[in-house]
């Protein structure tokens, strides 16, 4: 005998724990809530779903595990990147790659075109690191000083600070929540990024615009610490354009279409050897030596391991500190937590329940991308956290999506169009919370001028209306 199917109240339950838990676990931990807090509510939250399902509706636990198993098969892909993307951000800062990169880029600012260049710079390291909070708590810090040199409001120049990181975060490879969108909806990773530029590209250019026209009818005076900073940079790694042949590189593996395993593991080997050419003596100082065996360790150091470098300037000391492959740990751990938590809705039928009611009110792709986005905005408000909302969405709508015919690139856009660009609108997001205490402006003071955040989550559902680019399969009945 079939048993009787959970509702969508009832499949509400675990969903509503999970807020809770999260809710406080955000105001507990703040800006360390990924560490472990927000992992344990997850396993939690999983456990009050086996427990309605198996006590309240007989669900076996053969179905659960099964549904769990099956989630945390499907991950295994994304953790291998991921760990690659931590040996990338290594290699390419104690290269000199990046700091070749924000070196260069400080070249190009200019009072009349400071939000401009600051959203661009921001941008490019953004794409570079794949992490938006690595750009704001390091030139995003010293950009907020110029700018108030400069006459600029707090808040306008936070808005082009913040605009430019999420950019490049959304865009970029080496981007966890890029990674985490293409993989929990089963999207190839550079399928998911080229897709999104049709909706990033416009947003991006209308804010740029905005902060053009802002700086040019602004009246500003020069500053020396811009010079200060690309100092202290040419001070402590070897400057260099032949530094940026790696990235070069790497973009035409990226056009290529290669997968992006073999793409980043090019990326990390190639930055590794560059490090070694280019700053023999960071590597040194890195592995405890100068002969061949500190050499050794410091290049395994940089790809695994934490590195820290003085440069006698404190935002640049906070930039070129790395992570490795062991800073993607606390993302891997909160992948396969969420895994188990969305095993648990599949395999006890809480998210066909939940899509289902939500079937009821999408009559067409407008109305499903509108809906995926306003979900995304919402889980931000109520889970606190970019990556939780990201995974709450798609999990969601992942079935719907499938069930009506549209791509799994549709609903990873979709999704990061608002989950992870609005997160930092949210004064009480793990994101808000950290960059407005990052860049001592608080959350409403730059919430108006984040103009690249404001955009995408409208640029998504206009897109979606106009239908570009968008395909639809027969769905079989």
């Amino acid at each position: 005998m079939d048993r009787k199917r959970i509702s969508a109240g009832v499949s509400l339950i675990p969903l509503l724990v999970l807020i809770a838990l999260l809710f406080l676990v955000v105001r507990t931990f703040k800006a360390d809530a990924l560490d472990g807090g927000s992992q344990v509510a997850l396993l939690l939250a999983s456990g009050v779903a086996i427990a309605i399902a198996m006590l309240g509706y007989k669900v076996p636990w053969s179905s659960l595990e099964g549904a769990i198993a099956d989630n945390i098969k499907s991950i295994g892909t994304a953790v291998i990147v991921l760990l690659l993307i931590g040996a990338v951000a290594g290699s390419w800062m104690v290269s000199g790659i990046v700091p070749t990169l924000i070196y260069y880029g400080l070249k190009v600012l200019s009072p009349k075109i400071f939000l401009l260049a600051v959203c661009l710079i921001c941008a490019l390291v953004s794409l570079m690191t794949g992490s938006s909070w690595t750009t704001v708590a390091t030139i995003g810090t010293a950009f907020i000083g110029i700018g108030m040199a400069l006459g600029f409001s707090a808040g306008w120049t936070a808005g082009a600070i913040l605009s430019g990181a999420y950019f490049g975060d959304k865009i970029s490879p080496l981007s966890d929540t890029t990674v985490l969108a293409s993989s929990v909806t089963e999207t190839p990773l550079f399928t998911h990024i080229r897709y999104m530029l049709i909706t990033t590209v416009p947003s991006i250019s209308i804010a740029c615009i905005i902060f053009l026209i802002a700086s040019l009818t602004h009246h500003a005076e020069s500053s020396v610490m811009a010079a200060e900073f690309s100092e202290a940079l040419k001070g402590t790694f070897n400057i260099s354009p032949w530094l940026l042949l790696v990235p070069v590189a790497t973009g035409i593996l990226i056009a290529k279409k290669l997968p992006a395993m073999i793409t980043l593991s090019v990326a990390a080997v190639l930055a590794t050897v560059t490090a070694l050419i280019a700053q023999p003596d960071i590597i040194a100082q890195i592995g405890g030596g100068s002969n061949f065996q500190g050499l050794f360790k410091g290049s395994f150091i940089t790809l695994y391991g934490s590195t820290s470098i003085e440069t006698g300037f404190d935002a640049l000391d906070s930039l070129v500190q790395t992570k490795g492959m062991a800073g993607m740990m606390s993302t891997i751990f909160l992948i396969f937590c969420a895994s188990t938590f969305g095993g648990t809705l599949k395999g006890s039928g809480m998210i066909q329940s939940l899509t289902d009611a939500l079937t009821r009110h999408i009559k067409g792709r407008t109305s499903l991308v509108a809906s995926t986005v306003a979900t995304g905005v919402f889980s931000n408000v109520v889970a606190g956290d970019q990556y939780l909302s990201i995974i709450l969405t798609t999990s969601l709508y992942k079935k719907l999506f499938d069930d009506m015919g549209f791509e799994s690139r549709l609903l990873s856009r979709s999704a990061e169009d608002s989950a992870t660009v609005t997160s930092v609108l949210i004064p009480w997001n793990s994101c808000g919370m950290t960059q407005s205490t990052v860049l001592k402006v608080p959350t409403i003071e730059y919430l108006p001028y984040c103009f690249f955040n404001l955009i995408s989550p409208l640029m998504s559902i206009l897109v979606a209306a106009a239908g570009y680019r968008i395909t639809r399969r027969k769905v079989v009945q």
